[in-house]
């Protein structure tokens, strides 16, 4: 049988079964699946420590890094099992275990004023039962995902998503004209921005090192006028989940396009540095993200360095 087809197969039906337990029992097959993974998968351990250094600091005790490691793949996996069970989580109870901490008045004011929202995030807890909640009070939002193989696996997931709420398009060409079409009309755009997944971003500061981002956010809005927003969905505890929507991020022009861009995406950035601080083991870039840890190859091209990550 094809590997695409056995992986597909194999998606759906662990969705199947993970959405047919209790919640509890699922929390804890995630956390045991997390569990398993941070021990075998050692190469993406040393990637995710030196991430997570970052966050913390240089001075972390190597034993309290580790944990937070440990921490870091249970996130990631419940994550997913969050992501699997979704579309078949009643609309009640993603309302009932869900709070806007801080910021929804930003989020409604930038809705009602018909300019359309760009809202900025970091892969940080689930971005997607955000998107849930967002749907339920009436504000759908439409997603940009990197495309998953086999194509059929990317297409499911596109369905699953459209059951909450939620429409996804996939990163490439299409992407850019249904952004921009979606704020215009007053609509509701998430934008997942700490990962330059097309090497196309500009180099800003995270974390007092350079790295790339994307230019997405800050594009869409300048040439918009959308309100810019920043935020993120934390997972816990137990059953709970929350979120922060930080004030409008400042979009007005004051130089060429160009050098706006690099001052948006740089504030952008800073805001993330906040929110991926809240909560470090809730962050989900397992790959090299700094200009650092990348490779240079022949030609002078970077690449990110091994990490086995997902």
């Amino acid at each position: 049988m094809d590997k695409g087809v056995v992986v597909f197969h194999t998606y759906r039906t662990l969705g199947a079964l993970l959405s047919a337990l209790p919640e509890p029992a699922a929390l804890a097959a995630a956390s045991l699946a997390g569990t398993v993974l941070a021990r075998v998968r050692s190469d993406q351990r040393a990637t995710i420590a030196s991430n997570l250094r970052r966050v913390l600091g240089p001075g972390t005790d190597p034993r309290s890094l580790d944990r937070w490691v440990d921490r870091a793949f249970r996130s990631y996996a419940r994550y997913w099992m969050e992501g699997a069970r979704l579309a078949r989580t009643p609309r009640s109870e993603v309302m009932q275990h869900f709070v806007v901490e801080e910021g929804l008045g930003y989020l409604a004011e930038g809705m009602a004023s018909g300019r359309g929202v760009v809202m900025a995030l970091p892969h940080v807890g689930s971005w997607e039962y955000g998107g849930a909640f967002l749907a339920g009070i009436g504000y759908p939002m439409t997603a940009v995902a990197e495309r998953v193989e086999p194509p059929r696996l990317f297409d499911y997931f596109v369905r699953e998503r459209a059951a909450m709420g939620l429409r996804v398009v996939a990163l490439g060409p299409e992407s850019g004209p249904a952004v921009v079409r979606t704020v215009r009309q007053g609509g509701l755009v998430g934008l997942l921005c700490d990962r330059d997944l097309t090497g196309t971003g500009v180099t800003v500061e995270l974390f007092g090192e350079p790295t790339t981002m994307p230019v997405g956010p800050a594009t869409v809005a300048l040439r918009t006028g959308a309100v810019l927003l920043t935020a993120a969905v934390y997972s816990g505890p137990g059953r709970e989940h929350h979120a922060i929507i930080n004030p409008p991020v400042d979009t007005a022009r004051v130089g060429a396009f160009r050098e706006d861009v690099q001052r948006v995406t740089q504030q952008i950035a800073g805001e993330l540095e906040g929110l991926i601080r809240r909560a470090p083991d809730q962050w989900h870039v397992f790959q090299p993200l700094w200009t650092a840890d990348r490779v240079p190859v022949a030609g002078g091209e970077v690449v990110g360095t091994p990490s086995g990550g997902p």
